[in-house]
């Protein structure tokens, strides 16, 4: 777990499914775990960290939500659009975009890959932008989709649709961007955005 800016934590581990490291987050301020993985389900990563509920990106990120929230007795929140996934359990709390889902921390619209994915802006950081499966970026390079397997029937007409909505996104004030694959960017996050979707096709 490391403080990469003030008020935002860090951590990664390798995800048992798709054998690739991931990426979660704890903004301590409002007790707010982002897309949580415990590594081999170690709760150890979070020991002693307020958690006061856990915010999924997208449906498809519910990774360690459901064993945290069990013993946090916290709530585990999706956008409302993608609550089918948890219609056998868990327990999952639907939200809108727009919605402040805790202090300084506000639902914005992606909806490309899937209906419910979203982004959350959050004021820690000097400004920061937290993102679900659209993008990743590893080694420090710069911003790239995700594999076209993981982009659907037409991940072609995908891309187009990601890149209308980071777009939309530029508008935002944030110069930190929290991906869930690959390594987060503080500071000039913003400008990275606004290359990747000014790029031409991959």
């Amino acid at each position: 777990m490391n403080e990469i800016a003030p008020g935002i934590q860090h951590w990664t581990g390798i995800h048992p499914r798709i054998q690739i490291e991931v990426s979660s987050y704890h903004l301590p301020d409002s007790g707010t775990l982002i897309d949580p993985l415990l590594p081999d389900g170690d709760r150890d990563v979070i020991r002693g960290l307020r958690v006061d509920r856990i915010v999924l990106t997208n449906r498809h990120h519910l990774r360690s939500s459901e064993q945290i929230a069990a013993e946090a007795g916290c709530p585990i929140l999706c956008h409302e659009a993608g609550l089918h996934e948890f219609e056998g359990g868990p327990d999952v709390q639907p939200f809108s975009w727009g919605d402040e889902l805790a202090p300084g921390v506000r639902a914005l619209e992606v909806d490309a890959i899937c209906d419910e994915e979203t982004a959350l802006l959050i004021d820690a950081g000097g400004g920061t932008l937290a993102v679900a499966d659209a993008v990743m970026r590893y080694g420090g390079g710069d911003l790239h989709f995700v594999p076209d397997q993981y982009l659907g029937d037409d991940p072609e007409a995908v891309k187009v649709a990601i890149r209308e909505a980071y777009r939309r996104l530029l508008d935002q004030p944030f110069d930190n961007l929290l991906t869930a694959h690959g390594d987060p960017q503080i500071g000039g996050a913003r400008e990275s955005l606004r290359r990747f979707v000014e790029q031409g096709p991959e």
